[in-house]
């Protein structure tokens, strides 16, 4: 039995022994040639991988790191944000979740390197692609591109960056982790739309970049014609056969998606590890020595962070650390074998250029010389099909399809990419329906308070103008929500038959709620690929004064797309049909307006009004009604780790916790019913679409909750529900414990780690089991050696069974945090000789 500490041991001792570890607060030259970056004079191969520290909470960054770290990481990537760090031009904000020097403090104390991607464009599907608004209200201003007033903010803003990280000495040279810079990002993917002047901007930006000194080298990522000395990295599902724009430049890789990002409205996407290993492998095959995986935990876009249009709360992407910060396996494990494969032929990677061996129909090898002998092989099936056997140095390999197996000797299988032998974890946080996590209504009906907000002008802060305004600069982004309101008087010769009208409503987007004689009579909404809708709606009029207030909702301000910032939102037509048989177009009326809503400005989500006089309380809370607030306190579960919101009995809103907003919902907003799989084919190439869950149901439903922010004693909770919803089936969930299992056969790779060059001894396959930091195994659910059939979860122990099985896997791991079984007759005995034979764990974590 070997403890959780056994991986990194392996790694660290690989490091020392190559004369690669990073001794913290040493100083160090970063530099580059074709092959790699060069730190201290020697090649590096780096692993990499994207945590955005306003992601998540401080408290949990050394936990987030510690886990990237086991998981074989070198490098921690993040984005810098502008828009929270100058929320008002000239006036800088780096505390708590925006701490930028504590966070990159905090890799450099695990051992890590840091590419901070400065931008200071972000995209990260953060809202305004991490801009600041006021930079768009700056007069005669262009964003990315050759304008005055843009390249002088850009700049300010850089070098206030640059010198931040000179000043708390984080840059390599200076004894900190900083070893890359990024600036701007992906601009290569709109430049067309700027002309000659996005060419210009370029050679200006990467001017302007390599001027600020930071003596790491820069890069630019999707950027083909990124000018010397500037680095031009590949991002995208594959990077393969991507080539650098010069002979003298590393081949890199900052953005290899482990999944897709949430839109509320769409299916959940998620990519199959075995082609994500795929896709690293063949990079590493194809002469790649830097790899980033974008997210290696994604987080939460808390408040009103999230881009736009409709980007969900949760920043989950498939990652190999959840949202809440747990291990998701077998993506993490089958990581971190391959990283380990990786390292093992890293003398060879760095010391040539691969050669290339055709081996086959989508059949190929990519070897690695050293100068003074051996080599480090990569077998390739490219195919998406048919698996293949091939014969490379004399000896037959077994190919399966689309997988690419690591020979760190040209002889030795220690790791294929379609091969998944690390544990499994049944359900992901929270799980409602697993021993492992604990639910419980947050408050009971009589608990709970509420405000009912007016339709429409409720203060004397409106202002009225002609015609439909633009949203976005209306409301300079203060709020999600600008009420457009008019009123008409029909005389008894236009009204229709029976009163009834059709009003027709055009909307740039996100969303839009239609009240006519401050009645509720409609909702229009768009979606993230359009966000643009048109609604057509009948209605009733009175005859004499008719009211119309619609309230447009903004979901996140667009964050990506050639001329984004100057993308608009709100509602552009306005048209009443059947009027006497004629058409009333009020769209260039005279419309009176109002920025936000009643709540927002009365300040209802702020804990100094919990005990206001506001709010009302009865004997039943008012369920299914749209506009209104919600408050009640709760008491958090006991435990240390993270809390989520149950928000499925909700319409649409916004949360806070202790008047912290945890982000926007849209719980009744549902996915289209087809297009899901509960098993993806990882074979063939993947994209965003190719791999979905949870058709027909809402894109999200539980929110995170900080276990930060919340403390002993009671926590306020309040909501504010646009379009209607029961609070009182709100639940709180926190989890307890972990089901994790295994099932390896006697044919499986043995772990990578066991692996040693011209050992006599071959190592033997084992199951491997681990719990979260914290937890124990404190039960073993099944276990079977012989012929187990189905799938985690759902064992069986088939026509071959040995006995005594159980007792000796509770003997070896109960009680501890993690325990490793030799898939082995010399262990359990031959129950049937002649069979082939495997060893199948089920296993309960838990503090």
């Amino acid at each position: 039995m070997r403890g959780e500490g056994f991986t990194i041991l392996v790694f660290l001792t690989l490091a020392v022994l190559k004369g690669f570890y990073f001794r913290r607060g040493s100083a160090a030259t970063v530099t580059y040639d074709h092959r790699a970056l060069v730190i201290n004079g020697q090649r590096r191969v780096l692993l990499s991988g994207s945590i955005h520290y306003p992601r998540t909470t401080p408290d949990v960054w050394p936990e987030i790191i510690r886990k990237s770290k086991e998981g074989g990481l070198d490098v921690i990537e993040t984005y810098v944000f502008w828009n929270y760090h100058e929320p008002v031009k000239g006036q800088y904000y780096f505390e708590g979740r925006f701490d930028l020097a504590r966070f990159l403090k905090t890799v450099q104390e695990a051992g890590l390197f840091v590419h901070l991607r400065i931008g200071p464009y972000a995209c990260a599907e953060w809202n305004y692609g991490g801009f600041p608004f006021w930079l768009h209200l700056i007069p005669g201003i262009q964003f990315r591109t050759t304008n005055a007033p843009f390249k002088n903010e850009m700049e300010l803003f850089l070098a206030k960056i640059v010198n931040m990280m000179k000043e708390q000495k984080l840059f390599a040279s200076q004894g900190g982790p900083i070893i890359l810079a990024q600036v701007e990002n992906e601009y290569g993917n709109v430049e067309w739309a700027y002309g000659v002047s996005g060419e210009l901007y370029v050679q200006w930006a990467a001017e302007t970049a390599v001027g600020l000194n930071t003596t790491v080298p820069w890069v630019m990522c999707q950027q083909e014609d990124a000018p010397d000395p500037v680095i031009n990295t590949c991002n995208g599902f594959y990077c393969d056969r991507f080539t650098p724009n010069s002979l003298m430049k590393p081949k890199m890789w900052t953005e290899n998606y482990c999944g897709w990002f949430l839109a509320f409205g769409n299916a959940v996407p998620f990519r199959p590890v075995e082609d994500l290993a795929f896709s690293v492998a063949r990079f590493f095959e194809t002469g790649g020595t830097f790899q980033n995986y974008y997210m290696y935990f994604g987080g939460t876009n808390f408040g009103r962070t999230a881009g736009g249009p409709l980007v969900a709360t949760s920043y989950d992407y498939d990652a190999p650390i959840d949202e809440y910060g747990f291990i998701r396996q077998p993506k993490w494990g089958h990581l971190r074998d391959l990283h380990n494969a990786i390292k093992q032929c890293q003398e060879y990677l760095v010391d040539s250029d691969p050669t290339y061996m055709p081996l086959g129909v989508h059949l190929e090898a990519h070897i690695y010389h050293k100068n003074y002998g051996g080599c480090a092989a990569f077998l390739a099936n490219i195919d998406h099909t048919s698996d293949a056997n091939v014969t490379f140095n004399g000896s037959s390999y077994y190919l399966p399809a689309w997988s690419v197996s690591i020979l760190p000797d040209c002889k030795n299988v220690i790791f294929n990419t379609a091969k998944v032998v690390s544990q499994k974890n049944l359900g992901e946080f929270p799980h409602q329906h697993t021993t492992s996590a604990r639910e419980h209504l947050i408050s009971s009906s009589l608990s709970w308070f509420w405000y009912k907000e007016q339709v429409g002008i409720w203060s004397n802060n409106s202002f009225t103008a002609s015609g439909l305004l633009e949203q976005i600069n209306t409301t300079k982004d203060t709020s999600d929500y600008l009420w457009y309101t008019i009123s008409i008087d029909v005389t008894e010769k236009l009204l229709p038959n029976n009163g009834e009208a059709l009003l027709l409503l055009g909307s740039l987007g996100h969303a839009a709620m239609v009240f006519v004689n401050k009645k509720f009579i409609g909702f229009g909404y768009g979606n993230h690929e359009d966000a643009s809708f048109t609604l057509t709606q009948k209605i009733t009029l009175n005859q004499g004064n008719n009211t119309f207030d619609f309230l447009s909702m903004i979901v996140g301000l667009q964050n990506y797309g050639p001329w984004f910032d100057i993308a608009g939102a709100g509602i552009f037509s306005v048209v009443l049909s059947g009027l006497a048989d004629a058409k009333e177009d009020l769209s260039t009326s005279e419309w009176t307006y109002q920025v936000g809503t009643e709540g927002e400005y009365l300040g209802l989500d702020k804990t100094s009004l919990a005990n206001s006089s506001l709010w009302t309380s009865g004997n039943s809370v008012p369920l299914n009604q749209s506009l209104i607030w919600y408050k009640t306190t709760f008491t958090a579960p006991e435990g240390n780790g993270p809390l989520a919101l149950n928000l499925s009995s909700m319409g649409k809103g916004q949360a806070w916790v202790n008047g912290i907003g945890i982000g926007r919902y849209w719980s009744s907003y549902l996915s289209p019913t087809t297009g899901c799989s509960e098993h993806c084919d990882y074979r063939g190439p993947y994209d965003a679409s190719k791999c979905l869950k949870n058709c027909g149901q809402p894109a999200q439903t539980l929110y995170h909750i900080p276990r930060s922010w919340v403390h002993p004693g009671e926590n306020l909770l309040v909501l504010h529900e646009e379009l209607g919803g029961d609070p009182s089936r709100i639940s709180i969930l926190t989890k307890t414990g972990q089901e994790v299992c295994a099932h390896i056969s006697e044919s499986d790779p043995a772990p990578v780690d066991s692996w040693k060059l011209n050992s006599q001894i071959k190592p033997m396959p084992e199951v491997r089991l681990i719990c979260e930091q914290g937890w124990k195994i404190t039960s073993i659910n099944f276990a079977s050696f012989g012929t187990p059939e189905g799938r985690c979860g759902k064992f069986s122990h088939g026509t071959c069974s040995g006995d005594n099985v159980l007792p000796i896997i509770q003997k070896v791991c109960i009680g501890h945090e993690s325990c490793s079984i030799a898939v082995s007759t010399f262990k359990f005995g031959d129950p049937c000789p002649g069979v082939p034979k495997s060893l199948a764990v089920e296993a309960l974590c838990s503090a």
